[in-house]
């Protein structure tokens, strides 16, 4: 099975601080590639990066066989490239099927559709995540659960093929992360995508996702199953927050090891 991302060494610096330090992965098409770390690991950092937020220092972000390192985020979602908000941002003086027509107006078919396709679109993705009896009210009030939810909606509505996922199950309570985890793998089932999660609900990263990548101080330190990370030693340590670890840990990597989430 081909790879539709590889990352490439990528560090990403701000100022004296190094988010993402020659962080180099892989995924096949199809997979949903967890990532995970401990607040300030560069998980977010990694997510800008693939998405043109943010320029790389070093390295390179290959799409689909296409080095799309540094290019803008508009012409990276039209490559077909969609993520949701690890702190949801709905327009709320639009309504829910207005918020989710966002993602379709501006993702990989943009000034290629009309505004009744573009209607479609959305209405079909709130259907796939459980809104479309919300679509006509404003998106302020809806609960934080619905408001992920249309954060995943407007996503797919931009008609990805990679839709990365920041910490979409943050907040829920356990049942909504089930539910949610179920809408998770019917939007990867029925529109054929491959999905990175950043996500701290670990029993629920373990269970869904093929391959796991963690970084810690900006590095990654352990990639494999969910299996073979869970039991890594490192990982464990980096988890625990031990202090003597994480000196060690940055003079072992020569220096260069402090991060952000």
């Amino acid at each position: 099975m081909e790879d539709i991302l590889v990352v490439e060494n990528v560090t990403k610096r701000f100022g004296g601080l190094v988010a993402n330090s020659k962080v180099t992965f892989s995924m096949k098409r199809g997979e949903i590639l967890g990532l995970i770390g401990p607040n300030g690991a560069g998980k977010t950092t990694l997510f800008n990066v693939i998405t043109g937020v943010y320029k790389p220092d070093e390295g390179r972000v290959i799409f689909k066989g296409e080095d799309i390192t540094g290019k803008p985020p508009h012409v990276i979602t039209r490559k077909g490239i969609a993520k949701t908000h690890q702190i949801v941002k709905p327009f709320n003086d639009m309504t829910v099927l207005e918020n989710a027509m966002v993602g379709a107006l501006f993702g990989k078919r943009a000034h290629q559709i009309t505004i009744g396709e573009a209607k479609e679109i959305a209405y079909q993705s709130l259907e796939l995540v459980g809104l479309a009896e919300k679509a006509e009210e404003f998106a302020v009030k809806l609960t934080l659960r619905q408001k992920k939810m249309l954060e995943l909606a407007r996503a797919l509505s931009a008609e990805p093929e990679l839709l990365l996922l920041d910490e979409v199950l943050a907040g829920l309570n356990p049942k909504e992360v089930e539910e949610a985890l179920e809408i998770i793998k019917k939007v990867k089932e029925e529109r054929d995508l491959s999905i990175i999660m950043i996500e701290h609900v670990m029993h629920a990263v373990m269970n869904i996702a093929d391959r796991i990548v963690v970084l810690h101080f900006g590095w990654k330190i352990a990639e494999g199953t969910p299996e073979e990370v869970a039991n890594n030693p490192e990982v464990i340590t980096a988890y625990l927050g031990d202090p003597r670890y994480a000196l060690r840990f940055v003079r072992r990597k020569g220096g260069e090891g402090d991060g952000s989430s």
